[in-house]
């Protein structure tokens, strides 16, 4: 029974080990192929219908 679990163990672990480092090698590639400039549409169009928006939240600074 401790042989099955120890198999059981060391199985589960390649697979989560393997899987974590495929997703983070395929997104590497992603980001590489994919990536555009870095300067996104949608943050340019957030940032524009932000324009003159008041802060809140947080301390005041003086």
């Amino acid at each position: 029974m401790i042989e099955y679990i120890v198999d059981f163990s060391l199985v589960a672990l390649l697979v989560i080990g393997l899987t974590a480092i495929i997703g983070v090698l395929t997104n590497g590639i992603g980001e590489k192929l994919a990536g555009g400039n870095g300067d996104p549409e949608s943050f340019n169009q957030s940032a524009h219908t932000q324009t003159g928006w008041n802060q809140v939240g947080g301390k005041r600074k003086k």
